[in-house]
């Protein structure tokens, strides 16, 4: 007995094993390193979330006024819907959004997974067409909308290319065409993503033992991937319609966040300009979102 109390009062006695400041730097180093990130990313990303939510709220003109007076810029939307006539510019920008998410996202998808079949295929000469289809990617919407708008501007580009060779009754002026101008920015768009797309599926296809129609119900998650990078760069894209079509004719090329854009910097309507930044935002929310959760919800299994 005297034994095991001897020995329960050494286990006690004994002393704490110490951690050596070396190892204790090892473990806090990489929470040091990130935490300037975490702070920044915090303050500037999520932090101008709430302040553009709360201004939204507000009677914000030129400068944040933050005196808050319900949701009055969102009725003005709401009427600029579905009460305005003639169409409203946030009439115009929705329905361009929809036309152009519809075809780009579709047009991308079905192209990506085409180009990716058929590299898939062991061709002759897929080492030089791979990177052929990347190499939009790698090019700003910036500079393939100045590239796309020399190339379908009627007094520069294809068509009077084809007047120089003799086909003088060719016309496409899409580009000026306030009905037809939102098709050259999908025209621009598809040109830029459909090689990334095209990447993914090949990744996935390479990945896949198996035929072609065997292995294309596995490619779901590349296909839901896909799905969610095109419609989170369709939602925010901006330069791209600047600078391809500056806008179109009377701003007949808008997409919402050329709306936000032209509401809050230029026509000195920050509430409205906020209310339609959040709205931008609880749609790729709604985008993104469900995806997370179902993926989440499947790992969980």
């Amino acid at each position: 007995m005297s034994t095991a109390a001897t020995t329960d009062s050494v286990a006690t006695s004994k002393p704490t094993a110490r951690v050596s400041p070396r190892a204790w730097l090892q473990d806090a180093l990489p929470k040091i390193v990130l935490a300037p990130s975490f702070v920044i990313t915090i303050i500037f990303v999520y932090g101008f979330i709430v302040w553009t939510a709360y201004l939204s709220f507000t009677n914000s003109k030129t400068f944040p006024s933050y005196a808050l007076t319900g949701a009055r810029a969102y009725q003005r939307l709401w009427r600029w819907t579905f009460e305005s006539d003639p169409p409203s510019s946030w009439y115009t920008s929705i329905t361009n959004m929809a036309i152009f998410g519809f075809l780009y996202i579709g047009i991308c998808l079905a192209l990506g997974l085409f180009l990716a079949i058929l590299l898939d295929q062991k061709i002759r000469g897929e080492g030089l067409l791979r990177p052929i289809f990347l190499y939009p990617m790698a090019l700003s919407f910036i500079v393939t909308g100045v590239a796309w708008k020399w190339f379908l501007d009627p007094g520069l580009g294809l068509e009077q290319t084809l007047h120089h060779f003799g086909w003088t009754s060719f016309h496409f002026d899409w580009i000026k065409n306030k009905d037809f101008v939102i098709y050259t920015v999908v025209i621009a768009g598809v040109w830029q993503a459909s090689g990334f797309v095209m990447a993914m599926f090949l990744a996935g296809l390479r990945g896949i033992d198996g035929e072609i129609m065997k292995a294309i119900p596995l490619l779901r998650p590349i296909f839901l991937s896909a799905f969610i990078v095109l419609a989170h760069m369709a939602i925010k894209s901006y330069d791209l319609v600047v600078a391809l079509t500056s806008g179109g004719p009377g701003g007949s090329a808008w997409l919402p966040s050329n709306f936000m854009y032209e509401y809050t910097f230029k026509r000195n309507e920050m509430a409205v300009g906020s209310a339609s930044a959040i709205i931008m935002l609880m749609t790729i929310s709604a985008i993104i979102v469900p995806y997370l959760y179902s993926e989440l919800k499947e790992k969980a299994r």
